[in-house]
């Protein structure tokens, strides 16, 4: 008996039965072909999401980087900055000592020449006229019971006698052993010693003649100014001399003595003796004592002085010097100030502009 399949008598399936399986098997290879499709789609995107993350990465990557040498590179120029500042300060701190003394010497060297400039100026009848009124002033003082409490008009003498510049000095002192050259002003303020040598009030005029004794005092180890320093090293024998218009007065020392400031005993006129001291403070730095270099007048020597001191020629050449390098560790410092400026400005501008591109994007 033969079996039948849906209306069919024969054993094989229907022709409708034949064409639902086809349809059956058709869906299932498209739905596989557009599974294989959508995986390879999948695939492709996410290939391409990886590609631009790497991309991204190293986009931010390399802006980052750019970033950190920028502020690598505007750190280097603070500290260079502040090591030139630093380095500039040092200069100055440590060449402060020298060009102070330069500074005072040039002008020490001036205020000799400018005198000498005005002595030369004078008749010799008006020099004579200034000498006969330092000597009558001189011989006063040694009868004077009380020379070292003037009177106002004795100290308005004083202070006239021998000013032919109107700036109070009265002649140079010069000390070959040490190689010093100063001017000599009247009285011994503190304003005076800090640039030059002072005449001790109360004592004689650098003029020499019998029963007189000359004072003068200067300053010793002052950093802005070397003054009286190396005072000290003298010794008996040597000489000093005061030049006073067209005179010079030769002096060889006779006697070195320490006191206390207040002991002035050594510093008495001494009936027919001509002499003169030179005052320092000493021991450096503590200064609690007096250094006394007594000399008494000698001839002046036949061969004239040949010690090199400071002339105002010299002075100036060694002034352009100083200043030349000093502009240029200036001009330095200024340079690398100028390119720190630039370069903090450029940085701003980047974040700016980075800031903006920013906030673009997001929006």
């Amino acid at each position: 008996m033969k079996r039948r399949y849906n209306g069919s008598e024969s054993g094989e399936p229907n022709a409708e039965a034949r064409r639902n399986a086809g349809d059956t098997s058709a869906e299932f290879f498209e739905s596989f072909e557009i599974s294989e499709v959508s995986e390879s789609a999948g695939t492709a995107e996410s290939s391409e999401s990886s590609e631009s993350l790497k991309t991204s990465k190293s986009s931010k990557t390399a802006e980052q980087s750019k970033k950190t040498k920028k502020k690598s590179n505007a750190l280097l120029d603070v500290l260079i900055a502040i090591s030139a500042i630093f380095m500039i300060g040092a200069i100055c701190l440590i060449a402060y000592p020298t060009f102070s003394d330069w500074w005072n010497r040039m002008h020490q060297s001036y205020a000799v020449a400018s005198y000498v400039e005005q002595t030369e100026d004078l008749s010799g009848e008006e020099k004579q006229h200034m000498l006969d009124a330092a000597h009558a002033y001189n011989e006063a003082l040694a009868a004077n019971g009380d020379r070292w409490h003037l009177t106002d008009e004795q100290r308005q003498t004083y202070e006239n006698t021998l000013d032919i510049t109107g700036t109070g000095i009265m002649g140079y002192v010069t000390i070959p052993r040490i190689k010093v050259k100063l001017p000599v002003y009247h009285g011994t303020s503190e304003g005076v010693l800090q640039i030059a040598a002072g005449h001790l009030a109360g004592t004689s005029l650098p003029v020499g003649g019998e029963t007189t004794h000359a004072v003068i005092s200067g300053h010793t180890g002052l950093p802005s100014a070397k003054l009286l320093t190396g005072l000290d090293e003298l010794q008996k024998g040597d000489t000093f001399a005061f030049h006073v218009l067209d005179e010079t007065y030769t002096y060889q020392v006779d006697q070195i003595s320490v006191v206390l400031p207040s002991d002035i005993s050594k510093l008495n006129i001494e009936s027919g003796k001509d002499y003169a001291t030179l005052i320092t403070c000493t021991p450096y730095g503590v200064n609690s004592h007096r250094l006394l270099v007594r000399g008494h007048r000698i001839p002046n020597p036949k061969v004239p002085d040949a010690t090199t001191y400071d002339e105002p020629g010299y002075m100036t050449a060694v002034a352009a010097l100083v200043i030349g390098l000093l502009v240029s560790i200036i001009g330095f410092a200024c340079v690398w100030l100028a390119r720190l400026w630039r370069r903090g400005r450029i940085v701003k501008a980047d974040r700016v502009a980075a800031g903006r591109h920013s906030s673009g994007r997001r929006a």
